[in-house]
């Protein structure tokens, strides 16, 4: 369980209905498979040991007297088990029948809920056999499979060797009424919500059992984990799917549909109690109502991951919402762009265009504002500045770019006034120190800005979240402009929006934007080499690819240095080995520590995406905070 990382599952075990010891050996056989998997917390469905179709079986003494037999064999047969198991029986007591919940572990109940909301419409008729706990009802001890047990509306059960686990309970309606007893739960502190469920299936109905599922773990910041009745329930006028969903914080980890067996994931409760601390607005109003607390205890031992980890977290996971994710993203930006040049009355914008990656983005997101505006792309003022590190392919792509979007094209070789400017203040030619390189990015914003004076523009900012993070960007210079369109925007995203740009628009200019695509990443302020680029980025920096992966988990989620790394080395096997994500793991933490001052003065943009690094908006820090513990901690690694 290191790192928060705990491994959950919901189970269908094939049953029979009515057919206690027959359910209770399937029911341990799945209790035993998931032990062996790594599972620490397993919710099976609602009524599992009786099954859930008995009718008016469920008011025989044969049948209510058969299932504690049942539980007490599960019980016995699990008793060395470190995994903590929900599952469903009916209990009787005080002359009313409850459709419960059991959370057992090592022999012992640890805790018993009864449904909260029984439902009794449609195909279902189970305040027929079921009742409500009463609000009087005073949880007091009584005998079930000859164990003492207490009823309580809302039980709680805390890991003590998982710091901020805390199991909750619900049960399928509960969580289709208004108020779903988990966000109570919740409000207690429950990290986890298990829910035990017999939710037939027709036809539509999986979709939104979905996006409750994923909704209320993402309103609760909590994982869910529902775990359906599947195979062997009567089929007399219902069918039973096994329907098992994982969710964390509003997306899906695992599913399973048409099946018996296990659905298996991890869910991450740091990042979860990372969540609830972030939102101020995670709050509750003081707890009413009986809560019982019972405990648990797991072996110490290191989770095998198997969640689903994207070595590009900012990217859409389904390939199918490619398209609407690229254009919601452009909408967005151009949408600043368009109110910000509305706001100023600006007759223009003015694009440095260096045939890279991120002057392209912000040109295609300008030309969308104008569209926006109805305005003639005329208006559009892209200028290339060519100068000692400058190639014949950038600039041809520069130039092909612009006049395929039917922008102004201009270009400004700055190469005599950095010359004569090197002459002033006495900086050889020969010495191509940062001198050398930043003096050619400070020009060529002041030729931006004053041609954006002349013509009663903005300045269009092109550097994005990626440079930001690292401060790849020359103090006013590539790091100034007007308004910045890309600076919530990480450079795996920057390729992406491009790639789909270049789909979409086809022909000329989209084979212009994929040959941009092809173009090594490079400020170019270093003499080519046999007419080739000769100053790559990320042999410089390190891959982006890593960067935006560290800076995602490492910023967006606040995770530790270490468990950055461990979902670096799962998210990248065989493409990286350990120690090269380790050199840029603390080439990271270096650079983002001492580069905040390029941060704290950053021009305007807009946010796109889940985070950004703007002053006024995601992200406060200090300028001079150290970064000392953090790299401590690598060092360790």
């Amino acid at each position: 369980m290191k790192d928060g990382f705990v491994k959950v599952a919901a189970g269908t075990p094939k049953i029979r209905v009515a057919d206690c010891d027959y359910n209770a050996g399937q029911i341990i056989a799945l209790i035993k498979e998931a032990a062996e998997r790594g599972v620490k917390v397993l919710a099976l469905p609602e009524l599992c040991i009786t099954g859930y179709t008995c009718g008016d079986l469920f008011l025989q003494d044969t049948l209510l007297d058969g299932a504690p037999r049942a539980l007490r064999r599960i019980l016995d047969e699990t008793m060395e088990l470190d995994i903590v198991t929900a599952l469903g029986l009916p209990v009787k007591y005080q002359n009313k029948l409850y459709n419960c919940a059991a959370v057992i572990q090592k022999g012992a109940v640890l805790a018993l809920t009864p449904k909260t909301n029984i439902p009794n419409y449609g195909e279902f008729y189970e305040a027929r056999w079921f009742s409500v706990l009463t609000e009087t009802f005073d949880g007091r001890e009584f005998q079930l499979a000859g164990l003492p047990v207490r009823m309580a509306a809302r039980p709680l059960v805390e890991c003590g060797t998982v710091p901020g686990l805390v199991i909750g309970v619900e049960i399928c309606e509960d969580l289709w009424a208004p108020v779903p007893p988990s966000v109570r739960l919740a409000a207690e502190g429950a990290t986890l919500i298990l829910n035990l469920s017999a939710s037939d299936e027709v036809a539509g109905k999986a979709d939104y059992r979905r996006s409750l599922v994923t909704g209320q773990s993402g309103r609760l910041c909590c994982a869910y984990v529902y775990a359906d009745a599947g195979e062997g329930e009567s089929s007399t006028d219902l069918v039973f799917a096994g329907h098992n969903v994982i969710a964390e914080n509003g997306a899906i980890l695992a599913e399973q549909r048409f099946s018996t067996g296990l659905t298996v994931s991890e869910i991450d409760v740091e990042r979860l109690a990372y969540e609830r601390r972030r939102m101020n607005t995670y709050t509750f109003p003081p707890s009413e109502g009986y809560v019982f607390w019972d405990y648990c205890k797991f072996d110490r031992e290191e989770t095998v991951l198997t969640r689903p980890i994207s070595p590009t977290p900012f990217l859409p996971s389904d390939a199918g919402d490619r398209a609407e994710r690229c254009e919601e993203i452009l909408t967005i930006a151009a949408l600043g762009l368009k109110k910000r040049l509305e706001h100023t009355n600006s007759s223009c914008a003015v694009v440095g265009l260096s045939g890279g990656l991120d002057s392209t983005l912000a040109i295609l997101i300008t030309a969308k504002a104008f569209d926006m505006l109805g305005r003639d792309r005329k208006g559009i003022l892209a200028v290339t500045m060519p100068c000692f590190g400058t190639t014949k392919r950038t600039r041809s792509n520069a130039e092909v770019l612009a006049i395929e979007l039917g922008a102004d094209f201009r270009e400004v070789n700055i190469g005599k006034a950095v010359e004569q400017h090197f002459a002033d203040i006495g900086q050889s030619m020969e010495d191509h120190s940062v001198t050398f390189e930043n003096a050619q990015a400070r020009e060529r914003t002041q030729v931006l800005m004053d041609l954006a004076n002349q013509r009663g523009g903005l300045v269009i900012g092109t550097g994005d979240l990626s440079e930001l993070a690292l401060g790849w960007a020359t103090y006013n210079g590539d790091h100034m402009s007007m308004y910045a369109v890309n600076a919530s925007i990480p450079k795996t995203l920057v390729r992406h929006l491009v790639a789909y740009e270049a789909d979409r628009l086809g022909g000329r200019i989209g084979n212009v934007l994929r040959d941009i695509l092809d173009t090594p990443v490079s400020p170019e302020l270093l003499p080519p080499k046999d007419g080739e680029i000769a100053q790559k980025t990320e042999d410089l920096v390190g891959p982006y690819e890593l960067h935006d992966f560290y800076l995602y988990y490492a910023v967006r989620w606040g995770f530790p240095p270490r468990k950055v790394l461990r979902l670096a080395i799962r998210a990248f096997d065989g493409r990286y080995d350990r120690d090269t994500l380790l050199k840029w793991l603390k080439n990271f933490y270096r650079r983002f520590f001492s580069q905040q001052f390029k941060r704290s003065c950053l021009p305007d943009g807009p946010k796109v995406g889940s985070m950004a690094l703007s002053p006024r908006g995601d992200w406060r820090m200090p300028s001079d905070a150290v970064a000392r513990l953090w790299l401590d901690e690598l060092e360790g690694l």
